[in-house]
């Protein structure tokens, strides 16, 4: 540093010793009218336009009824159910146009909440006139494609302006929808009419219209997933090719008996009908996204046609459909908004996604859309993966509730460091501790199918929602079984211990075992992933092209390195290929070293990896003379 003349420093000195004054805030702007349970005063008139198929551009026009001589708030929906944070793309609504009393009006946007836009209305003036339009991604890289040549969905938040100051389910809305001529559809909105291309549906509340997305397509058709019932159970499908559609007898079946299966578990409904949104393309984005009485269920094409390598997608359906039970109709306090403005808070996602993940999985093996073999190989995936997850030893399960909004599901450079939305499988995992626990400890008799019943089957075909707090949570469980559930449920939610919670699989009747032969569940994850998992070796996976597409903290992959989205060139001096990878892998059990040629951007280099472990694959093995509990969980109920 430079030497100062004493004048100088005795100057700064004293400009330091005392400060002039610097910049104050200024008054941030008046706060948005908070949402009222009180009656809105009209009716909303939404006309949604969706025939420009080849630009992908969905056009609207919106009534809103307003109280004249004051200014009025309109908001674009910001958090988005299902998603648990704050996602829907207002960049992507365009062109806003005001009218009001026959005359343009100017709008303005809140500095703050940019999702809010205030129009000062003159006095006299009833209602507003609302034109824009909704510009559906053209390109994955510009966000979800929801709009493509044979099919689409239409989902209302991205659609519609609503007026601040009311709970969203005291705001009534008549909504039509003008579709591609001949095109079908599928929601969960009742139709009052449909004249030609243009639909019109029963005047419902914003709160359920927001809830109840719709797919549309050329090729499209409806399947009854529960003949002859009182209540209508369908899924509606559309895809890119009619030959997408084609489902066998064989096929139907579990997606029939998963109905059933849920109604044995949960003893109850909470919808007046429900409809699976299913959908399989190569030019619209995929989805598993829960609503009331729906759900989205977007895949890539094959589902039926490629009926035994799917086998990972399978609890899609039984996910989202338990979605309809535990998180639509229970859902936890602090989830649950009046309205699309309010912030989500998500603590309880360990029973909202974990729980249902647990459902989903065991639903599906009681319905047939997995064998009890795959049932207990896909759990052996899940327990190797949480067992082997170093972030815990930093970041505990519950901490991973607030990844949604945290992260918005980017993609991570060190998943198993950083962690994300854990509280799914993780979750999962502690379930079935708390229903092997309840198994061992009542003798049989008890089992976490009573506390589904007691605390999601209440209140049967009500779609109310109900909410719950961590203290109705216990109350349920000491309900099922008097435990110390509350201790156990914050030990496992809190603890930076290392090593997944797997005592549910040895009371369960299994233990985590490694063998240098995957099984077929394993194989078809890596099928659908199109890559080479090595995580339980080296310590990384092989994408697309040989692009790495994850490495495990602290293994040997990262001790030599490499990153994600490191592209492998070679392996061991040759030309990479997956299965050429794998032989390496298994040689170097044998003492073979395990040579990498790699490049990150415009640098080549070979990395040498410290591991002689092999390939190693997860699967459960059976403890002798225990009970199978894991077992009894999968079969089947029969009332």
């Amino acid at each position: 540093m430079r030497r100062l003349p004493l004048a100088l420093l005795l100057i700064s000195s004293s400009a330091f010793a005392q400060p002039s004054p610097g910049p104050q805030p200024i008054p941030m702007p008046p706060p948005i009218a908070a949402p009222q349970d009180i009656p809105f005063p009209g009716t909303i008139v939404l006309a949604v336009n969706a025939t420009d198929t080849e630009r992908r551009i969905v056009t609207v026009h919106e009534t809103v009824p307003v109280p004249g001589g004051a200014r009025t708030t309109l908001l674009f929906p910001e958090w988005v159910p299902g998603a648990h944070s704050a996602v829907n793309p207002l960049p992507l609504m365009a062109g806003l146009i005001v009218h009001g009393g026959g005359q343009r009006l100017a709008w303005v946007r809140d500095t703050v909440n940019v999702h809010a836009m205030h129009v000062d209305v003159p006095s006299g003036v009833t209602a507003l006139d609302l034109d824009f339009q909704y510009l559906s991604p053209t390109d994955d890289a510009q966000g979800a494609v929801s709009i493509a040549p044979n099919l689409m969905k239409i989902d209302w938040l991205q659609n519609t302006l609503y007026p601040a100051g009311w709970f969203a389910r005291r705001i009534p809305v008549d909504a039509t929808l003008t579709l591609p001529k001949g095109w079908r559809y599928g929601v969960a909105l009742e139709t009052a009419s449909r004249t030609g291309d243009v639909v019109r549906f029963k005047t419902t509340t914003l709160e359920t219209l927001m809830d109840s997305p719709l797919i549309a397509g050329r090729y499209y058709q409806d399947i009854d997933l529960d003949p002859g019932a009182p209540v209508r159970v369908t899924m509606a499908m559309a895809a890119d090719r009619p030959e997408d559609l084609v489902i066998k007898p064989e096929q139907l079946a579990p997606h029939r008996a998963l109905v059933q299966q849920a109604y044995r578990l949960f003893g109850s409904h909470h919808y007046d009908h429900y409809t699976f949104l299913f959908w399989q393309s190569n030019t619209m984005d995929g989805a598993g996204t829960e609503h009331h009485q729906s759900s989205e269920d977007g895949l890539k094409p094959g589902y039926f046609s490629d009926w035994e390598k799917n086998l990972t997608e399978r609890t899609l359906f039984s996910h989202e459909y338990t979605h309809s039970w535990d998180g639509k109709f229970r859902r936890h306090a602090d989830l649950w908004t009046p309205s699309y403005e309010v912030p989500m808070r998500d603590s309880l996602l360990w029973v909202y996604e974990g729980q249902t993940q647990y459902w989903g999985e065991v639903l599906a093996a009681r319905s047939g859309l997995y064998t009890k073999q795959d049932a207990l190989d896909s759990l052996a995936l899940t327990a190797a993966t949480y067992d082997l997850t170093p972030g815990r030893a930093w970041k505990p399960l519950a901490d991973t509730t607030n990844d949604p909004i945290v992260n918005e599901r980017r993609p991570s450079p060190w998943r198993s460091w950083q962690r994300s939305e854990d509280y799914y499988e993780e979750g999962r995992l502690i379930w079935f501790d708390v229903d092997t626990r309840i198994r061992e400890g009542t003798k049989g008799k008890r089992s976490l199918d009573d506390f589904a019943r007691a605390f999601f089957g209440i209140d049967n075909g009500s779609y109310v929602v109900r909410t719950y707090t961590f203290d109705d949570v216990v109350a349920g469980l000491n309900a099922v079984m008097p435990y110390d559930w509350a201790t156990y449920l914050r030990t496992r939610l809190t603890t930076n211990a290392p090593g997944a919670p797997l005592d549910g699989l040895a009371r369960g009747g299994y233990r985590l075992v490694y063998t240098d032969k995957p099984t077929a569940f394993f194989k078809s994850a890596e099928g659908r992933l199109k890559g080479v998992n090595l995580s339980f070796g080296p310590g990384f996976g092989v994408g697309r092209e040989g692009a790495l597409s994850g490495v495990i903290w602290d293994s040997a992959a990262f001790k030599a390195g490499l990153t994600n989205g490191t592209k492998l060139i070679a392996v061991n001096g040759t030309a990479y290929d997956g299965d050429r990878l794998k032989d390496a892998v298994a040689a170097t059990a044998k003492g073979v070293p395990l040579e990498l040629t790699v490049r990150d951007g415009d640098r080549v280099r070979t990395v040498k990896l410290d591991y002689t472990g092999g390939l190693r694959y997860p699967r459960l093995e059976r403890i002798a003379g225990t009970p199978d509990r894991l077992g009894e969980i999968f079969a089947p109920r029969v009332k």
